[in-house]
């Protein structure tokens, strides 16, 4: 029944090692042990000269004498093992010479001296015979120990042994046979040895007070390892009294034996009742000890501080004063009963009982002790509670941070500051317990009936931290407390935030808000939801009690509206809210309560039914009522009040008042005495004798017992019934009245939710805390001087930038970066040198710095309008020359930067003063060495010095801060930010960089919009697979540089560099976007001619590497156009010609690159290569040779398209090549054109080529037709004017052209002749033939005709004759043409040479010789052509 199980070193109590302990290894050792004891106690009584003679006869010696002596000859006698002699043997005579009261001091001191010999040599154990009878003996004789007091010293060192003793006794592996009774003797003899202490000197004072205090531990150390009792003690009707209550006139403390001490004992000034113990009590208090010893044990703890008036402790003690020591000593007693007991009080009802109860009433009364000390071990105690007991003391802790941590820690009393600092500090110590907050947050935020602790808390914190008006050591406990909180958050979401689902605040219909309950409080599922669903409530109940305080009308039908009452108002619904709403003003509640209105009148009584007057007294229970609202003034309304009350009191403490009549008489007579006692204007006060005599036969006709209206009448006088609340503070005050109410409440609470290192409630707790923590920390990193500080504050912002990413809080992380950027002192107004300078030396800047980019790149994320911010540090350390290039570059450009001065060069380390050149005046530069030479540079002409040792360091300082910066990872990484951030980003790059200007503007600008500019074409490569996403806007931005440049600079060369390499590196990747891509280009045919002609050169070796590296992934025929376009504005260009001219090559050699959507484009572009004139003609030939050369890549196509294709797709796509062909010919039919006779007579011979090198493409009949009219008769007519007009100065050698051209006719003609001779057009087509003939024979060149090429053409004639007929196309009245065809072509042929036809058409049988013929001429005519 709840003691402890004698088992042999197992639930035994542990002994201290202690100097004096020694184990002796055999049974003589002992003997000897034992025998030196006796003799050292006969020896001290020797020298007394009260028992001196006495011992030299030992006929007349006392029993004393006689038993040591007895004693001294058995003790090498006995032969059997030592556990098995009876230790009652040898410590019996010992024991004897302890009572006796004969004895003076010196005597006992020697012989509790062998007591505890013996006692720490661990002779006694479990196993040792009678063992159980030998230390009830050994307590019951020191406990009794009697002994005459000689001197003041000699009695100090007995009471200093018998706490040696008694304390051994506990330690010992026996202790555990002692009884609930011995026990609780032990440690009544110490209480009165430390209350009888307080007369005596210091060591023994703290003995004493020490001795207890193991006591305590050794006591409760057990009860983790004992049973419940709780049942027994119900069963056996047991009401034990504290046995050891000093202070109660109901203990029965003297039934225990005393400690009689002689002259200098202990006064035993303790009262007792006479009341014998009950049968079963003593049962219990007889049992091994265990639950009942505790029980009382820690009911006399608690009672220590109920009334320390009764310890008996004098304002004189120099030892323990009341109004400090005497509570401090009991605290510390009961803190040591919770450390050792631990969560084990809560298997024990009347230890849960007294600790939620008598206890914390207690802490929570000396909390508000003026003492600090006292306010400390309060919180210790309770810091301990928290941990083993926190989820049977929701309420309780509740109370204490209300009424005690947050009135202690924000009291503006300058008296107050020690005990302020020590509330903090242990408001601290809860803040780092990991789930203390979001416990307070779960359990009383989060309850409708609870105060908002989490909220308060977090809100004294913040204040705390960044008041000025505090001490700089409340600064750092409320900062360290603050951290504490947020870094807690911060472990939790790390943990990853559970998604939980939460509970929707918006009701859709009406249901009691004070009864609403979760089902299962351990499952997170369950509670979760419903704790944040009753947050929602409570936050509309605040909202409705707001509304409700300015109107009461309104405030009930804006609660309607929100289903928090019912429609149509029930008088329950209204009273529940004006109970448990917070944030109601008392004064409005009174009002409504007192208005005679029938729906009031019935508020009114359900009001009084949701109180709990149980067991209460009249005068608490109308206290507790009365502090629930501001009384009306008016009698009437106060009349109803007390009526509906009464009738409350009466249904549940029924014991002395017969009917609720009788209740409500006393109640307005206690209000009456209430006002008369105290009321300054009542001059004459209300007797006992009057309040008696005025309330004779009001209980059903008879009077009330007299002493029910004394007490009644004393607690009125003594503590006044406050109606109205003091004024002057808005801290929560614990009276008895609440406190009793508040265990009432405890009954029906909801259960304590325990939570776990999972983050359930961290995104509505931080939502709430956010904004003032933010503001705290910045306020205490801005006034803080010391680098500890700073690093603190730095872990708050990162604990802070941490949460508000994991819960996707982007508004408070940009308030954090806002916030952050401001003190970096790079947005002050220094000049460039005192900046650079004085951020060298700002400690605090540099911190700033390195943390605002580390949040910048771990948490960017979630940045908004946070980069703008962030921006601007970046653009001051930009102008300042601060900046790695690195910051701009990216993976393509990289081995470039060293070989571009513009950029700079990455950060280095030189110190020596050769890496510090001076320079007169500042110049665009990134480098960090750069820019430090020139705050140090003076003007040129002035010497030289060196810079000072405090530059070096502040010099070396920035290196290092802006190396762990790592800028360039925030755009190198920017490639893993979400879409949103990505564009906030860009964004802020477009309004840093500012609208270009078409005017001049400042070169500061125009660097700032540069660098920008880099920064955005940098995003853009680094966000090649969300191109999409910042392509419009990069793009508007290009293109505003480009449209309002009229003469080159370093912005507008940026943009159109940047859009170039945009393409080339985004080509590969998004051919989705690639028209997109490759219109943008259009932009550089937009430059103004200044700017296009100064970059002319380089934009085209950027088109030939963007042609080159990416020519397969250009598809479309706009995307071929906006190259094309670009290379042919080249051809003429003298620097960009050559660039071009290779890029084209590139593309259109052996037909690498040319596609059907890009072949005419092609053409056209190498045309105008072919026309230009700038370059060598060989260049104009080369490109007639790629254009004459892209005919086999037509013949190819049409190859293809036979082998994959069908009939159809087939014959559709020989259309479409025949189309292109017919392009390229024209194409060439103007080259043919050019003034260059080497250029003129090559692309002849290269249309020539086209013209006759496809048969495997077959243009359709019509498209030769057209093919002769645009093409070849075109050209024919366009070089004979050529050859009339113009001069032999512009044009030479036109004859060699004219005979090319016909040649070229002829070939054409003759070798479609068999495809076209049947057709119905070809009359029309051969008189053209004719007559470009006649032309050409009758031309005039230079003014004369030229015999050459009349003869040339004449035997071309001659040659194209003789094939039509023996082709069978030129004969009379042939099929093929009819009579037309023949006369027609003699009309012609006779204009040009009447002899013709004789020579085509001789006899019969001539016509074999005339084909030979023909055959032969016709290769002369080739020989004569080439040479």
């Amino acid at each position: 029944m709840g003691c402890l199980k004698l088992q042999t070193g197992i639930n035994a109590i542990e002994e201290e090692p202690e100097e004096s302990e020694v184990t002796l290894p055999n049974k003589a050792a002992l003997s000897c042990m034992i025998n030196s004891e006796i003799a050292a106690v006969l020896a001290i009584m020797r020298r007394n000269v009260r028992w001196g003679g006495r011992y030299m006869d030992d006929q007349s010696g006392h029993s004393l004498i006689q038993s040591l002596k007895a004693l001294r000859k058995q003790v090498f006698t006995w032969q059997q093992p030592w556990h098995s002699i009876n230790p009652v043997l040898y410590l019996q005579p010992f024991l004897d010479v302890i009572r006796s009261d004969e004895t003076g001091a010196p005597i006992t001191s020697v012989a509790l001296s062998s007591v505890y010999k013996i006692l720490t040599l661990r002779v006694l154990d479990l196993n040792t015979t009678n063992v159980e009878d030998t230390m009830h003996l050994v307590v019951d004789a020191v406990t009794s120990c009697r002994f005459e007091v000689t001197d003041p010293a000699s009695e100090e060192v007995v009471l200093t042994k018998i706490l040696q003793v008694l304390l051994s006794c506990m330690r010992s592996k026996a202790s555990v046979v002692l009884s609930n009774q011995h026990v609780c003797t032990i440690l009544h003899t110490c209480f009165q040895i430390v209350h009888q202490a307080t007369t005596k000197g210091e060591l023994l004072q703290r003995t004493a007070a020490h001795t207890m205090r193991e006591l305590v531990r050794c006591i409760f150390s057990q009860l983790p390892k004992v049973g419940n009792v709780d049942q027994a003690l119900v069963d056996g009707h047991s009401s034990m009294k504290s046995e050891l209550n000093t202070g109660n006139a109901n203990s029965e403390y003297n039934q225990l034996p005393a400690v009689d001490l002689g002259a200098g004992a202990v006064d035993e000034n303790v009262p007792g009742d006479g009341k014998e113990a009950k049968p079963h009590d003593l049962y219990l208090m007889t049992e091994p000890y265990g639950i009942p010893c505790m029980v009382e044990i820690f009911h006399f703890l608690c009672s220590l501080l109920n009334d320390l008036d009764h310890v008996g402790i004098g304002p004189g003690s120099n030892a323990l004063a009341i109004d400090e020591d005497a509570p401090l000593f009991a605290l510390g007693l009961i803190n040591s009963a919770i450390e050792l007991g631990g969560a084990s009080f809560v298997r024990h009802s009347r230890l849960l009982n007294l600790i939620q109860d008598e206890l914390f009433h207690n802490l929570i009364v000396f909390g508000l002790s003026p003492s600090p000390l006292i306010l400390s071990m309060v919180c210790s105690i309770v810091l301990n509670l928290y941990h083993h007991l926190r989820m049977e003391l929701k309420l309780q802790l509740e109370a204490f941070f209300s009424c005690v941590i947050l009135r202690m820690a924000q009291s503006s009393d300058e008296a107050y500051d020690q005990r302020q600092e020590v509330a903090m500090e242990a408001l601290v110590d809860f803040c780092r317990q990991k789930t203390f907050m979001v416990e307070m947050f779960a359990n009383l935020d989060c309850d409708i009936t609870c105060s908002n602790v989490f909220e308060d808390l977090a809100n004294l914190l913040s204040k705390n931290a960044s008041s000025l008006d505090s001490p700089l050591s409340m600064h750092i406990h409320a900062l360290d407390g603050l951290i504490a909180v947020i870094q807690g958050i911060a472990e939790r979401v790390g943990n990853g935030f559970l998604g939980v689902e939460q509970a929707s605040v918006s009701l859709e219909e009406y249901t009691p808000f004070w009864r609403v309950k979760c089902d299962n409080y351990g499952d997170p599922n369950q509670w979760v939801p419903f704790v944040l669903r009753r947050k929602g409530i409570k936050k509309e109940l605040m909202a409705g009690a707001a509304h409700f305080n300015r109107d009461p009308k309104k405030g009930l039908e804006l609660l309607q509206r929100r289903h928090l009452l019912p429609g149509k108002l029930d008088a329950q619904s209204v009273a529940c809210f004006l109970r448990y709403a917070a944030g109601l003003d008392k004064k409005v509640i009174g009002d409504f309560l007192g208005n005679h209105d029938e729906f009031c009148v019935q508020v009114l009584h359900e009001f009084a039914q949701t109180f709990d007057f149980q067991d209460m007294n009249l005068d608490t229970a109308l206290r507790l009522f009365l502090e629930a609202f501001i009384p009306p003034g008016e009698s009437q309304k106060i009349h109803r009040v007390l009526e509906a009350f009464s009738e409350r009191y009466y249904e549940q403490s029924p014991q002395i008042l017969v009917n609720k009549d009788a209740a409500f008489v006393l109640s307005y007579s206690i209000i009456m005495l209430n006002t008369d006692q105290h009321n300054v204007q009542v001059k004459k006060k209300m007797t006992e004798e009057d309040f008696i005599r005025m309330n004779r036969q009001i209980n059903g006709g008879n009077d009330l017992p007299r002493e029910f209206l004394s007490e009644l009448y004393h607690s009125i006088c003594n503590n006044e019934i406050r109606t109205i609340p003091k004024q002057e503070t808005d801290f929560v005050e614990m009276t008895p009245s609440k406190w009793i109410d508040l265990m009432h409440k405890c009954k029906n609470t909801a259960p304590y939710i325990v939570t776990d290192s999972r983050a359930y409630l961290d995104h509505d707790m931080f939502a709430i805390i956010a904004h003032p923590t933010i503001c705290s920390i910045s306020e205490v990193f801005h006034h803080a001087e010391d680098e500890e500080v700073y690093q603190t504050c730095i872990d708050g912002f990162l604990a802070v930038a941490k949460i508000s990413a994991c819960l996707h809080l982007k508004d408070v992380l940009n308030d954090l970066v806002t916030s952050l950027c401001k003190s970096t002192a790079l947005l002050n107004s220094f000049s460039v040198e005192e900046l650079v300078l004085a951020f060298g030396d700002d400690t605090k800047a540099r911190m700033a710095t390195v943390t605002v980019f580390t949040i910048a790149n771990r948490y960017g994320d979630y940045i908004n309008s946070g980069w703008r911010d962030i921006l601007a540090c970046i653009l001051r350390l930009h102008k300042l020359g601060l900046l790695p290039a690195r910051v701009t570059s990216d993976a393509a450009n990289d081995s470039e930067l060293s070989a571009d001065p513009v950029q700079g060069k990455p950060l280095t380390n030189p110190l020596s003063t050769t890496h510090l050149p001076f320079m007169g005046t500042p110049r665009r530069s990134s480098g960090l060495t750069a820019r430090f030479s020139q705050l140090l540079s003076f003007d040129t002409e002035e010497p030289r010095s060196q810079p000072t040792e405090q530059q070096l360091v502040a010099h070396q300082c920035t290196l290092q801060t802006i190396q762990e910066c790592n800028i360039d990872s925030i755009f190198t990484e920017s490639k893993f930010l979400q879409a949103e951030s990505l564009l906030q980003l860009a964004q802020a790059l477009r309004l840093a960089a500012g609208r270009p200007q078409k005017g001049a503007g400042s070169p500061e600008d125009e660097d700032t919009a540069v660098f920008c500019l880099e920064l955005l074409i940098a995003i853009m490569l680094h966000n090649r697979d969300r191109i999409v996403l910042l392509w419009q806007d990069v793009y508007e931005h290009i293109a505003n540089i480009v449209q309002s440049t009229v003469m080159p600079c370093a912005l507008v060369e940026k943009g159109v560099f940047g859009l170039l390499r945009i393409c080339q590196r985004l080509l590969p990747y998004k051919e989705t976007l690639a028209d997109e891509l490759l219109r943008s280009l259009h932009l550089v045919l937009k430059l103004d001619a200044r700017v296009a002609d100064a970059y002319c050169e380089q934009i085209t070796r950027e088109v030939s590497r963007l042609v080159k590296a990416n020519a397969t992934h250009i598809r479309s025929q706009m995307g071929w156009r906006t190259i094309t376009s670009l290379l042919s504005v080249t051809a003429r260009h003298p620097e960009a010609s050559d660039a071009g001219f290779d890029a084209l090559v590139f593309i259109m050699a052996e037909g690498a690159y040319l596609l059907p959507s890009n072949f005419i484009l092609c053409i056209d572009a190498a045309r105008q290569f072919a026309e230009s004139r700038v370059g060598q003609a060989d260049r104009s030939i080369h490109a007639l040779d790629l254009m004459s050369g892209s005919v086999s890549c037509l013949v190819k196509w049409v190859r293809e398209a036979k082998e994959a294709a069908g009939e159809e797709d087939a014959k559709k796509m020989s259309q479409d090549i025949g189309d292109i062909w017919l392009r390229l010919v024209q194409a060439l039919r103007k080259v043919c054109l050019d003034q260059r006779e080497e250029v003129r007579n090559h692309a002849l011979s290269s249309l020539q080529k086209c013209l006759t090198e496809i048969e495997e493409v077959h243009p359709a009949h019509n498209l030769w037709f057209q093919c002769f009219d645009v093409v070849i008769f075109t050209m024919l007519d366009d070089l004979l004017e050529i050859a009339q007009g113009q001069s032999h100065k512009d044009y030479s050698n036109m004859e060699g052209t004219l005979t090319i051209a016909m040649k070229l006719l002829s070939k054409v003609f003759l070798q479609l002749l068999p495809e076209l001779s049947h057709l119905t057009t070809f009359c029309r087509l051969w008189l053209c033939v004719l007559s470009r003939m006649e032309k050409y024979m009758k031309v005039k060149i230079r003014g004369k005709r030229s015999d050459k090429l009349q003869e040339f053409v004449l035997e071309l004639l001659k040659n194209i004759l003789l094939v039509m007929k023996n082709g069978g196309v030129l004969v009379q009245r042939s099929a093929v043409g009819g009579d037309s065809l023949w006369e027609l072509t003699w009309l012609h042929v006779n204009n040009i040479s009447p002899s013709l036809q004789s020579e085509v058409f001789p006899s019969a049988g001539d016509d074999e010789t005339a084909s030979t013929l023909v055959k032969q001429w016709l290769q002369q005519v080739d020989g004569m052509i080439s040479t």
